[in-house]
């Protein structure tokens, strides 16, 4: 018997009783779709982590107050991270290259007549740096794919220096939107603004600048900024030291945790923190690394993973349960052609091919269709995960081969059980 005739007698047999074989794929349906649309959360998932953290490169570490509710009101911890403990730490901890700060409070600006009331970032000199690492917002119209270059963020001027910005001058860089409202299409190059009553030079103009994510230009303006060196928005805004948002750069990336320990140890001194009698240290800051993230991330991918794996387990396994059953009330109602079969000579292998193929077809009839469900079902599934479910190519033929595999496995029984079937025992069968 060819392939072909078993492969027609297999679709015949499948098709003696539709609506029991529709039934019977339920199961695996069910299966692949979730198996789809899970791994689609999971990548998502995944994408949404990378891009929150994205930012943080791999020679940085990420230096943050533990902060805690005092009468309802977020308060640091301990001691504040200061100004001069980003100031000094690249000196006292030789693995550190340089520190990034920065700080950001709301003040009033005029010029003239002029008034607005705009957020007010301090920050070092590498600010711009800082941006085009991050990659979240560029100017507008930059072509895609054309690396960004600290000159494009200036559309006049300059930005502050590390010069300007340990002596604390008063010199600010104006976002694009803000120069146009304060001086109405005027050149502010050399011009003075008052900032909370004191001057302030203007030495630059940033360009006019958008997100580089699409849906977020409409609820972003990235133009309406004013930047002053960290010191002297620290002299000019604060009566009291306020926390800073540190990065430092660490000198080999292979030492990170070396570079971690001396960043710990620096500030532990400058805080005063000691050890408890069982030799523990009670930090008022995080240090965090994106291998920090990563690794809290596959532990929860992994996590994850597993939970999936045990769904589709349980999904497949009762479709799979399904199709052997079914298989085996099709064995016995189909006794009497089995036996006529092999008294006329059909090898038992015939008769095994026959019925494997019969539960692979309704497997497959499973698949496809729980492919189909699964990959219309994204779009629900984006929506309970904030927009964020993506379709691995991949998880199509795998989730096919596995709903193939259940029809194999639990079609095998059945085929066999037919296959053994005394023929003389078989005609008599009524």
């Amino acid at each position: 018997m060819t392939l072909l005739n078993t492969l027609l007698t297999a679709l015949q047999g499948v098709s003696a009783n539709k609506l029991r074989a529709i039934l019977t794929t339920l199961g695996v349906v069910m299966g692949v779709a979730s198996v789809i649309a899970m791994l689609a959360l999971g990548n998502g998932a995944r994408a949404a982590v990378d891009e929150a953290f994205r930012f943080l490169g791999s020679d940085e570490v990420q230096i943050n107050a533990k902060l805690m509710f005092d009468d309802g009101e977020l308060s640091a911890l301990g001691k504040n991270l200061t100004y001069d403990d980003g100031l000094q730490m690249a000196n006292e901890a030789p693995l550190v290259d340089q520190v990034e700060m920065f700080v950001t409070t709301s003040g009033k600006i005029r010029f003239k007549r002029a008034n607005l009331e705009v957020a007010v970032g301090g920050a070092t000199a590498d600010a711009i740096n800082v941006v085009i690492r991050r990659n979240e917002i560029q100017p507008i119209g930059w072509p895609e794919g054309v690396p960004l270059t600290p000159e494009a963020f200036l559309s006049a001027g300059r930005f502050f220096t590390s010069a300007e910005v340990l002596s604390g001058d008063s010199v600010c860089v104006l976002g694009f939107q803000t120069a146009l409202d304060l001086f109405v299409g005027d050149n502010p190059l050399g011009e003075s603004v008052w900032v909370n009553r004191k001057p302030c030079l203007v030495i630059g103009v940033l360009a006019e600048l958008e997100s580089t994510n699409p849906e977020n230009r409409y609820s972003e303006n990235p133009n309406e900024s004013f930047y002053m060196p960290i010191s002297a928005v620290i002299q000019n805004f604060f009566e009291e030291e306020p926390s800073i948002n540190m990065t430092a750069h660490v000198t080999d990336e292979s030492q990170m945790d070396a570079a971690k320990a001396q960043i710990a140890d620096y500030l532990r001194e400058r805080h005063g923190i000691e050890q408890d009698a069982e030799g523990n240290y009670e930090d008022d800051f995080d240090l965090t690394t994106r291998q920090d993230i990563l690794g809290s991330q596959q532990e929860a991918a992994q996590a994850f993973s597993w939970l999936l794996a045990a769904m589709a387990t349980v999904s497949l396994a009762v479709g799979g349960i399904g199709i052997m059953n079914v298989m085996l009330v099709s064995v016995t109602e189909r006794t009497r052609e089995i036996g006529v079969r092999l008294a006329v000579g059909a090898h038992p292998g015939n008769i095994i091919a026959q019925f494997l193929l019969e539960s692979v077809l309704i497997s497959l009839g499973g698949g496809l269709l729980g492919i189909a469900v699964g990959v219309l079902a994204i779009p629900l599934a984006s929506s309970l995960n904030q927009g964020r479910a993506l379709l691995d190519p991949q998880s199509i033929p795998l989730a096919l081969g596995v709903a193939v595999l259940t029809g194999v496995v639990f079609g095998l029984y059945p085929a066999v059980r037919a296959a053994r079937l005394n023929p003389i025992e078989a005609l008599r069968y009524e």
